[in-house]
């Protein structure tokens, strides 16, 4: 049986239950049942070597078993009417007694929480060996005496050893005095309870995960780190190494007067637990330099110190002792001092504790010499992002009330870590109600939820010292999903480019270690005897990552979702019809070109047929001087041009008169023909076609071109008499052309569409 008998707090090793040769053994010695012993002698035991026993401690002072009654009243389980064997009286939450010694307390909650386990044997000896019935004892005096009768068989009913100096209280003392006098028949009661039920030890009754914590408990190591506002990693080992331990490479080397570092925090020290009075005397506990402290509670301070950024506060919320904080402000003030940063501000959420509680919490930060820490009187609930004191927060560290299920030594943790002892009861039966369970989640959504909502808040640290995944990754898993939730109905811009997503452990395992088992996101310490177990997570908010996507893709995610009401098919609707349009007007245009082609065809028929006419002296002399005056006007608009400065080269030159040469013409001949009554009208099932303006091309430098015709000389002749001219075809009037002088065009060459032949017209 475990339990704390010295005022160091550690416990003894349990014995181990035999075979059950050694249970048949018992059967068969029935008839061995102790006898009463009314003189207040030791009792023969017939069996002391299936007895627990302690290191050689008889007894405790009376303060201590009255503390333990009131914290066993305050816990105890309570049955119905029907099952009740035994009744403790009414009265729950009592205050407890004043103990100023914090290993007297410890030692009280310890009796307490063994009491618990016990309860129901306890309850069996009390009622199979006539002590309650024959007994006058009060109902609220009955809590007293089964914590009593738990240290009575522990120490196998020898009587209690006394100290004159320590503080007597009536009702311990007489307590004690009649089991004493019952001793005999309340042994007699355990040997037939432990034959009934086949005990080889009292042990072999409790919870297999009771029992496996209670082996656990006892060989724990101890886990310190060092107080960076007090000292420094270095010289807190210089001074182990003067006091004679050694330094080893890992926790499973620890033997004798030895030391290692943390595979996790490499702040935090481990030292075998029975070194702890040897290392009160290097003074190194005294001076505030080495704290020992729960591994489990010093993973979410490295943690926050690793994901602070250089200039940002910490938040610190839930179930928290003075040296947690501590922990948390020296980790993160030291950090950004080394950058050359001033100290953070570490604000903590004392709204749900007392005002003692609050001194007290205030007492041990300032003895730890941490002057960066501010108290916020406020629930964290009614805090919010726009609160002025908050602005610089970027990480908060949640350590909310948990079952404290994956925890061995749950006294001392519970002790150290200010937690909730109404899960004594609870946890000295292996197992949280169902009820208590729903109601610690409920709360841990409520908190991760509102601390999710900070929007200036990069990372938000949740840690507990639970084995339920209700209570860890669910919780987790939960809130994100819940936020991403809110944030999509909410549609808020600030947090648009923004998400909350897990990140990877901060801790890494090393290649010896096996009891530590880790997720891709999630650090889980299994509890071991090397370490209690404990979980954390952390939570960023990160920028959105960006995902190059084509045009197309984003349309077609678009119209998946039905935003853009099919904009791909009508994008690739008025792409077709934008080809049809082009082709349409590519025909247009060709017809148009056609057109003028054959408008200038026209043209030069009708020039044609005008020439002809002046060969035979019948051209009409306004008509002609028309021609030259829209053929001069013409010439005037080319020459006052803008664009004539020009600085092209002579081939450039020479293409552009050879150009405007062809447009000069056909303007003159349209223009000529268009004041001509002798061209013939458009045929009239022709249709207009619409002039399509095609784009702006480069525009060249134009030089005037003047053109010089050469004179043609016809000889004199009469034209026959007829009544009706007739056009022979194969007439050939060049014969009748005297040679005439060629005059060469300057700076110019006419093609043969350019250049005008004249025909008799008869």
């Amino acid at each position: 049986m475990v339990r704390n008998k010295n005022i160091g707090g550690h416990h003894s090793r349990s014995s181990t239950c035999k075979t059950k040769k050694a249970g048949s053994q018992i059967a068969a010695s029935k008839d061995l049942t102790p006898l009463d012993d009314t003189a207040g002698g030791d009792i023969p035991a017939p069996y002391p070597e299936l007895q627990t026993t302690g290191k050689g401690q008889l007894g405790f002072p009376d303060t201590i078993y009255l503390l333990a009654s009131v914290i066993f009243q305050n816990n105890h389980l309570e049955k119905p009417a029907a099952h009740r064997l035994v009744d403790y009286g009414k009265e729950r939450g009592l205050p407890l007694p004043e103990v100023e010694d914090e290993e007297m307390q410890r030692t009280a909650y310890e009796l307490a929480f063994n009491t618990l386990k016990y309860q129901e044997l306890l309850e069996d000896i009390m009622i199979d060996s006539c002590f309650y019935l024959s007994q006058s004892t009060a109902d609220d005096q009955m809590s007293l005496v089964a914590v009593m009768l738990y240290d009575f068989q522990d120490r196998k009913f020898l009587p209690r050893k006394r100290q004159g100096e320590e503080e007597i209280i009536q009702t311990v003392r007489d307590v004690d005095d009649i089991l004493l006098r019952f001793k005999t028949k309340l042994a007699a009661s355990l040997a037939r309870c432990r034959i009934k039920h086949d005990l080889l030890s009292i042990e072999c009754i409790l919870p297999e995960s009771v029992k496996m914590k209670q082996e656990r408990s006892s060989c724990l190591p101890l886990y310190g780190w060092v107080n960076t506002m007090k000292s420094s990693l270095d010289e807190v080992q210089r001074e182990l190494r003067s006091a004679g331990f050694s330094e080893v490479k890992s926790i499973g080397q620890l033997d004798g007067q030895t030391f290692c570092l943390d595979p996790h925090c490499g702040d935090v020290l481990v030292l075998p637990a029975q070194l702890k009075a040897q290392l009160c005397s290097t003074k190194l506990l005294s001076d505030h330099k080495l704290i020992i402290q729960d591994k489990s509670c010093s993973l979410g301070p490295n943690a926050v110190s690793s994901l602070l950024p250089e200039e940002g506060d910490v938040l610190m919320v839930g179930c928290l002792s003075g040296l947690t904080v501590s922990h948390t402000a020296s980790l993160v003030a030291k950090k950004l001092e080394a950058n050359g940063k001033g100290q953070p501000t570490v604000y903590v959420c004392v709204g749900d504790r007392t005002n003692a509680q609050r001194e007290e919490l205030q007492r041990v930060v300032t003895a730890m010499g941490c002057k960066n820490v501010k108290l916020i009187p406020e629930d964290f609930q009614s805090l919010d992002g726009g609160d002025k004191r908050l602005q610089r927060v970027r990480v908060i560290l949640l350590t909310p009330k948990c079952s404290v299920s994956a925890v061995s030594n749950l006294v001392e943790y519970i002790l150290q870590e200010k937690g909730d002892t109404d899960l004594l009861q609870d946890l000295s039966q292996g197992s949280i109600a169902q009820s208590k369970l729903e109601a610690l989640v409920a709360q841990q959504r409520k908190d991760i939820d509102h601390a999710l909502k900070f929007p200036k808040v990069l990372a938000v640290v949740y840690s507990t010292c639970s084995s339920y995944p209700e209570e860890n990754q669910e919780v987790v898993c939960r809130a994100l999903e819940r936020a991403k939730t809110c944030s999509e109905q909410e549609g808020e811009p600030k947090r648009a480019n923004f998400s909350l997503r897990l990140s990877p452990s901060p801790f890494s395992i090393p290649d010896h270690a096996e009891s530590p088992a880790e997720t891709e996101h999630f650090f889980v310490l299994e509890p071991s005897e090397d370490s209690n177990g404990c979980f954390l997570a952390v939570i960023n908010r990160e920028p959105e990552p960006v995902v190059e996507e084509a045009p197309h893709e984003v349309i077609l995610r678009a119209n998946a979702r039905g935003i853009l009401d099919r904009i791909g098919s009508n994008q690739q609707r008025a792409r077709k019809e934008k080809r049809s349009h082009t082709n349409k007007t590519a025909k247009m245009t060709n017809a148009h070109n056609s057109q003028s082609s054959l408008s200038v065809s026209m043209q030069s028929r009708n020039q044609e047929m005008l020439g002809s006419m002046t060969l035979c002296g019948h051209q009409p002399q306004p008509l002609q001087g028309k021609a030259k005056a829209l053929q001069s006007q013409a010439s005037k608009n080319t020459v006052s041009s803008p664009f004539s400065s020009s600085k092209h080269d002579s081939n450039s030159s020479s293409k552009s008169e050879k150009s405007t040469t062809k447009k000069s013409i056909q303007s003159v001949l349209n223009l000529t023909s268009s004041t001509s009554s002798l061209l013939p009208a458009p045929p009239p099932g022709t249709p207009l076609v619409p002039v399509v303006r095609p784009r702006r091309a480069h525009q060249e430098v134009l030089k005037p071109v003047v053109l010089v015709l050469p004179r043609v000389h016809f000889p004199d002749f009469s034209p026959p008499q007829h009544s009706q001219i007739e056009f022979s075809p194969s007439f050939d009037y060049n014969q009748w052309r005297s040679p005439a002088p060629s005059v060469p065009l300057a700076r110019s060459s006419l093609t043969k569409d350019a250049i005008v032949e004249s025909r008799p017209l008869f």
